[in-house]
């Protein structure tokens, strides 16, 4: 189940930095904490996206003009978000960087039909590798267009589709077929500008700083309809729950998201 949260904005010109999803999860996880259930107290079966709004880009950051802000907030089991919605909507208001917002209202997103070959956009950094303090392992690039790429997000997607406890044994070894196609002609455009596809990023865990490299471009990707599912739903990658690998569907509005995609994330 997807949900878009819609946060009125007080304070107008404020801004976060240019990534700023290790503090959404900081906020959502300090909500899920303040909500007293002590069986969602290490839950991660969910994904959100970056803040989306009317933005202004300067040194500091992403710079909120719009009224409204939204995030994009997913998770499979709907008694979480129900659980989650409850506790964000008691609050008055949060902050979120130097945003001053305001939980006003929540929409569904409307469904879509998930095939076994799906385009998708990144509307968080896809992350392959895990991090490690004080090593350069989790920041090495890979590029899309190798086996190794398509092979880290399948093993990834396998133990966290084992571990959801939905799938049995023989489903999961049907489940073979897992192959990620870049898009070469917006990979492309992006390297002829000198912008990037692929930057680190900052991930917290237990008070720690760590970096990691994550991945923002359009993609094909061939697998079986339940694979695709489970990542529309809750994301593709690692570190789902702090942010990172959360996917849209490629529409008619496409080439607009691809050019809000590079505004934020090339």
């Amino acid at each position: 189940m997807r949900i878009r949260i819609v946060f009125g904005l007080k304070n107008r010109g404020a801004y976060v930095p240019f990534h700023h999803q290790f503090l959404l999860a900081q906020t959502i996880k300090g909500l899920i904490i303040l909500g007293g259930k002590k069986e969602y107290a290490a839950y991660t079966a969910f994904n959100f996206s970056g803040l989306k709004g009317q933005i202004k880009i300067s040194r500091k950051g992403l710079h909120f003009f719009s009224s409204k802000v939204t995030l994009v907030f997913s998770a499979a089991d709907k008694v979480f978000i129900d659980y989650f919605l409850e506790v964000l909507f008691a609050q008055r208001e949060l902050m979120i960087g130097n945003l001053n917002l305001v939980p006003e209202a929540m929409e569904a997103e409307e469904p879509v039909v998930i095939a076994d070959s799906m385009k998708f956009l990144c509307i968080s950094p896809v992350v392959l590798l895990p991090a490690t303090f004080n090593d350069e392992t989790g920041k090495r690039f890979i590029s899309p267009e190798q086996d190794e790429f398509s092979d880290l997000l399948y093993d990834s997607t396998i133990q966290r589709l084992e571990e959801s406890g939905k799938y049995t044994a023989e489903q999961l070894a049907s489940y073979y077929k897992f192959q990620i196609v870049p898009d070469k002609e917006y990979i492309q455009r992006i390297q002829d500008s000198h912008k990037k596809f692929a930057r680190i990023y900052p991930l917290f865990d237990a008070d720690i700083k760590y970096e990691v490299r994550g991945y923002t471009f359009p993609f094909t990707l061939y697998a079986p309809q339940p694979v695709q599912q489970f990542i529309y739903e809750n994301g593709l990658g690692l570190y789902c729950h702090k942010g990172f690998g959360m996917l849209d569907v490629a529409g008619q509005d496409t080439s607009k998201r691809e050019q809000d995609l590079e505004l934020t994330y090339a």
